[in-house]
This record gives C-alpha cells, structure tokens and sequence, in this order.
C-alpha cells in the first residue's frame, strides 16, 4: 500500500480534529452506510480517510512502473551531489563517476549471465533499446536483405521501427497468434525467407502477460544465423535469465530501469558480442563509440542497484506475487461476463487482465481511481489513444469487448489486504456501471 497522508495533526490540528469527528462519526452511523447510494458514501468516505493519513492508495499497476526503492535512492544520492563530475572527464571526480558507470555495467551483466560487461550498453528507457536493436540492426544488414520477423503484439517501441522501416523499403511480416498470445515457433521457422535479417519477438507482454517460446524461436534463429531480438523489460526480476547458457540464443536483449524498482530515464541494450549493429547516436565516444553522449551516472548507478535487488530472490518473489495473483484471478472471475485475457499459466507471476462486458475500460478505470485504486486499461505507453488495444485485438477480442479491459499488475506495494479490497471493490463498481449501460441486460451473452 502507497500511504497518501496529506494533512498532518502537527501542521493543522484544527482540521485534523474535526475531520478525524466527521470521519469517525461517518464511520459509526449505520444509517449512513446502508444509505441508498452506497457507492457514492463509500468514495466519501475513502476521500476522508485519504485526508486524514489513515487510508492507504492501492497500487496495481506495476508493468507500467514501479516505485523506487529506498536502497536505489540512497545509492543515487551522493551521484546527485558530491560525486557529480562527468565520467569523460580525467581528474578525480570525473574517475569516481567513470568507476560508477563501469561497477553498474558489471551489475547489469552480472545479473543477465553475460559473457562480459562490454555487451551491455546503456540507454535512456526501453523504448530506446528497441529503436536501437530494430533500427540498427535493420540498417547495418541491409545489403543481405530486407526482411524482418516480428509480432502484432509487440511493444510499439518495436512496432513503429518497423512500421518506419517498411517506409524505407524493408518488409516485415507479422506472426499470428493464438488466443492466448502465443507465438507458434514453427510460424517462425515458415516465415524466414533468404533475406530475412533479424527476429524480434518479445519475452513476455506487457499488457496480457503472456510470456513467449523464446527459448524455441531463439534456437531456431540461431540455425538459420540470423539475428534474434527480445523485449524482456517486462521479465527483469520475474524470469531469471542467463545469457551464456539457457538464454545463449539471445543476440539483444532490451531492459529499462523503471519496470523493476529504478529510476526513470534509463535502460540497456544487451548486444551479444560479434552481432551486427549499426550506431545509434553519434556525437562522442561514449558507451565504446555506439551511443555518444553524457552518461547519466545517477541514473546507471540506480539501475545497477535495481537489478542486484531485483535478482536477489526471484524465486521467492514469484512465489508470493502468483498466490496474490491466484486469489485475485479467482475472485474477479466470479464477476458475471468477465473474461481472462492471456495465457492461464504461460504469464507473468503479477499480470492480470480482464474484458468486462457492457462496460468501458477508461469508466472503470476512473471509478477505481476515486475508490483509491490505481490500475489500467492497457500500456501504459498508449494510454491516450481511444482505440481498442492492439494487444487484445490481435487475440481475437471483438472491440467492444476489448475496451472494456482492466490491467492489474501486482508487485512489491501489494499485501493481501490490497487484495481483500479491491475484491470488495471492483464487483460494486462494475454492476454500477453495468446498471447505467443502455446495452445490459442480465441475460445478455459474452461476446468474443
């Protein structure tokens, strides 16, 4: 739970005192509580308890970031003030930040099972290393060809590369999936043609948490020596990964520090040793002369902390956040004309996602806000367009059932009081919905 106390008894003991009264007496009245419109006194009173620091917001929404944690920020701290010296520079303060980079690197490589260090280059986010991996591999390999292997679901930092490459002459084809989100590896072998150049299908989704074959499309590629390329910020800290032995089909790698408890602004790109790939930004010498520009040292320092804590205990950590999930799952399931989307088993430990019939995602989505409940219709990246998901729709979901989906992502903020709540919660609030809905009725049947 995120505690949202916003006004303090020792700032304002006045207001304090007499909204701890009203929020008391509210509390006691039963009348009150069995009051006609139950829902509207239940956001009262929520509002109240927000109010007075003795109610906690409900954070679930973990796959579009994640706090930063308290270790990561004190690692980061003295990078933001005493040790500020820009790493290309030669005395001292300059080295200390240099050795900082270098120390994250090793973190970083560490933590993925690379072979050495010099395979991780860091970047500004995710959407970078894709950019990166996509663009870059694409035009460095161009005079082999110019086809590309991907999927409909993929991230749109991989699908709009692509879109852009096709603008340039390259072709890309889209591999279908099933109903689940599944990538079928033999698609992908019956898919690469003489001037196919470059795989990239992502480790796992990040709206239905879906988590894909890499190991088998990884394999294959590799037989046909072509390069292969996975999205995995999404499984940082979720799966573990070892890229000299179970991963070793991996020629790039995509991460970003937010997804797993570290600041903003910064990612990496894994490029295995030998790959092929264009520069992505020039101007400097930086990241050994493929990305030029200031290292942003508070940011690297973070990210390795992130990933040393993220790695720790991943087994244990998984255990916790799939109970979570299991009672989640099973409770909202009970929830008539709602459906699972995603793959059952095959997903990610914290991921779930549901189309409610009748209703509207972005309506639901808000009612849950003010009930103090934060969670998503979707990416995160994609929040401002008005379309149904292109996720969801590549799994078969007829539109008016995709745009009544809600994302719940589960993570380090989560207790199972968090779940006991929002299992109260989140039944009230879609039968309000569903009882203003022109479309309703309680003998309608699901579409697909």
């Amino acid at each position: 739970m995120l505690s949202s106390r916003l006004f303090s008894q020792d700032y304002f003991p006045q207001i304090h005192s007499h909204l701890r009264y009203f929020h008391t007496f509210m509390m006691q009245t039963e009348r009150f509580q069995k009051a006609h419109n139950k829902f509207i006194s239940s956001k009262l009173l929520f509002s109240l308890g927000v109010l007075m620091g003795e109610t906690h917001l409900i954070y679930m929404d973990h796959a579009a970031t994640t706090f930063t944690k308290p270790e990561v920020i004190e690692a980061m701290l003295p990078f933001l003030k005493e040790h500020f010296g820009n790493p290309s520079s030669l005395y001292s303060i300059g080295r200390e930040g240099k050795e900082a980079v270098e120390t994250s690197r090793k973190k970083l490589a560490k933590a993925l099972g690379a072979a050495q260090p010099e395979e991780i280059y860091f970047t500004s986010g995710g959407t970078e290393s894709d950019n990166w991996a996509i663009k870059g591999t694409a035009f460095s390999r161009q005079k082999k060809g110019k086809h590309i292997i991907t999927t409909p679901i993929e991230h749109h930092a991989v699908l709009y590369p692509c879109e852009y490459l096709e603008t340039q002459g390259f072709e890309v084809t889209y591999l279908p999936v099933d109903e689940y989100g599944l990538v079928n590896p033999a698609e992908v072998e019956a898919s690469i043609k003489k001037d196919t150049v470059l795989i990239s299908v992502m480790y796992a989704n990040n709206e239905i948490g879906t988590i894909e074959p890499i190991l088998e499309i990884g394999k294959i590629a590799r037989e046909h020596g072509i390069p292969f390329h996975t999205d995995a910020v999404q499984v940082i800290g979720k799966v573990p990964l070892d890229l000299q032995r179970e991963h070793k089909d991996v020629d790039m790698l995509s991460l970003s520090s937010h997804k797993f408890y570290g600041p903003k602004g910064i990612g990496a790109l894994y490029i295995r040793e030998g790959t092929e790939i264009d520069n992505y930004m020039h101007g400097g010498a930086q990241e050994r002369g493929k990305r030029a520009g200031t290292e942003n040292v508070v940011g690297i320092v973070g990210m390795g902390k992130a990933i040393e804590l993220a790695t720790a205990n991943i087994e244990a950590h998984n255990e916790k956040l799939s109970k979570m999930r299991a009672r989640l799952m099973a409770g909202i399931l009970e929830i008539p004309y709602c459906r699972l989307n995603g793959h059952p088993e095959k997903r990610l430990p914290g991921n779930l996602n549901f189309s409610f019939e009748y209703i509207e995602g972005e309506s639901l989505l808000l009612m849950l806000d003010q009930m103090g409940i934060c969670c998503s219709t979707g990416s995160a990246c994609s929040s401002g367009s008005s379309e149904p998901s292109h996720v969801l729709r590549a799994i078969g979901l007829a539109p008016k059932t995709a745009q009544g989906t809600l994302r719940l992502t589960l993570g380090d903020a989560n207790s199972e009081e968090d779940i006991d709540y929002v299992l109260e919660v989140l039944p009230e609030v879609v039968g309000k919905l569903r009882a203003i809905s022109p479309f309703y009725k309680p003998e309608s049947k699901c579409e697909k």
